[in-house]
């Protein structure tokens, strides 16, 4: 499963890259733009999610990571 959810947590990333490359190129109308900024926000807080349940869960992560947050 954690390669399942490694596979995802990459897709997410890449997705967001993407994303944030549209954004910076200016190609974007100002209607397109506000969509994927409200799309980089969901990926955004399914990114923080996740790792947040990786972190509860012992998954990956510094030791003392915790003490951070």
């Amino acid at each position: 499963e954690a390669m399942t959810t490694d596979k995802s947590l990459e897709d997410l990333v890449r997705e967001l890259e993407g994303a944030a490359e549209q954004l910076r190129s200016g190609e974007l109308d100002s209607a397109q733009a506000a969509d994927l900024i409200e799309r980089c926000a969901d990926l955004a807080a399914r990114l923080g999610g996740e790792l947040e349940a990786r972190l509860r869960s012992g998954e990956g992560g510094s030791p003392g990571q915790e003490t951070l947050l």
